[in-house]
């Protein structure tokens, strides 16, 4: 796009990664909770981003997601569509449409994701390619233009769902950082955050009714409080756990 006599690139962004062609749990980011989706209930979350300038909804050409364009107008946020199978190449095209200097990548499934999580990375990426974040309650990526621009040059595979190892097949030409300062409220206990079985909508519907019933806003530290002192939260959905781990296990 033309961009003159605007600023070149936009510096800070967060790419929604989405789709509706889930495997294990088909059309999961419209599954509704008192008529909202889930991925509705994630952009908000989003929103509250001290830096970022933009949240992109970041999906596929098929017609199935035309959906989540409509959602993401809805909600006065922008998307990308690009390539099906291979993220890293949705994101490429993201970057260019929009001169995305920049982004930090939440997951569709991570409903809970904290805004303040993506901001950490903002406030880390001075001279960092690319920031691993793996390992809190939600994974979280900060990943610079110039780093994804040599992947995308150099990877050997279109299958790019678990994107980490791309990165550090190239970590002598790019900068890589774990990422640092991350409060102790985002370091993973015995609860799981992530969208991806029955039991995991059944659990995320418990605790956005239990705040909505209650009239009370979703802080992150309010949502750890309330599961961490109700186990049967936290029990609804836990034993898929290792059922996850293992799914992961084939993309390492």
């Amino acid at each position: 796009p033309n961009r003159e006599n605007i600023r070149d690139v936009i510096m800070n962004v967060i790419f929604l990664s989405v789709r509706t062609g889930s495997s294990r749990l088909p059309k999961k980011a419209l599954y509704e909770i008192q008529g909202k989706t889930t991925i509705e209930y994630l952009i908000d979350r989003l929103k509250k981003s001290k830096y970022a300038e933009k949240v992109i909804v970041c999906t596929t050409e098929l017609k199935d997601d035309d959906i989540l364009c409509d959602i993401a107008e809805r909600n006065d946020i922008d998307y990308f569509r690009g390539s099906s199978p291979d993220k890293l190449m949705r994101w490429l095209g993201a970057t260019e449409r929009y001169g995305v200097d920049f982004f930090v990548n939440v997951d569709g499934d991570d409903i809970f994701f904290d805004a303040g999580l993506a901001d950490i990375c903002f406030e880390q990426r001075k001279d960092v390619d690319f920031i691993d974040g793996q390992g809190q309650y939600n994974d979280v990526y900060g990943v610079s233009s110039h780093a994804l621009n040599m992947v995308c040059k150099l990877k050997q595979s279109n299958e790019t769902e678990f994107i980490k190892p791309f990165f550090y097949d190239i970590k002598e030409y790019i900068n890589i950082q774990k990422i640092v300062n991350v409060p102790d409220k985002y370091k993973k206990r015995k609860m799981r955050l992530t969208l991806d079985y029955e039991e995991d909508f059944e659990f995320f519907k418990n605790v956005i009714e239990h705040f909505l019933d209650n009239s009370k806003e979703m802080e992150f530290e309010d949502v750890v409080k309330y599961i961490e002192e109700n186990p049967e939260v936290s029990n609804i959905n836990w034993h898929r756990e290792q059922d996850w781990k293992e799914n992961q296990e084939r993309f390492i």
